[in-house]
């Protein structure tokens, strides 16, 4: 059963959130999210395999792999982490915008109505 826009919850009395997917991010937020994480993921890994090249004696290719691999897992979770912070502020951001865009439409200033005493 779907609720409607303008159904208060019970529990709360706050208006209830509507599920059209109206939260989600824009497409090219999205787009730019992936292509930040993956250039991080790129980045580290040059910095950890080149890190970990200089450090090693002789023929250490195992271990600049391994340290290449590393770096990309770090860099890719930290700018992960940064990317769903910022995706979700602003969601809430535009949650509440459109909040109060109804709450000014509806309300009876806004329609030109007075109160009478």
């Amino acid at each position: 059963m779907r609720r409607s826009a303008d159904a208060a919850d019970t529990t709360t009395g706050l208006p209830a959130v509507p599920s059209s997917g109206a939260a989600l991010p824009s497409p090219l937020a999205r787009v730019l999210a992936f292509v930040a994480i993956a250039a991080a993921g790129i980045c580290g890994g040059l910095i950890g395999y080149g890190i970990t090249d200089l450090q090693s004696e002789g023929d250490g290719g195992t271990a600049a792999a391994i340290g290449g691999v590393i770096g990309a897992l770090v860099a890719a979770v930290g700018v992960a982490i940064v990317a769903v912070l910022a995706l979700r502020a602003m969601s809430e951001w535009r949650t509440i915008e459109e909040r109060r865009a109804n709450e000014a439409a509806s309300s009876p200033s806004s329609t030109g109505q007075s109160r009478r005493r």
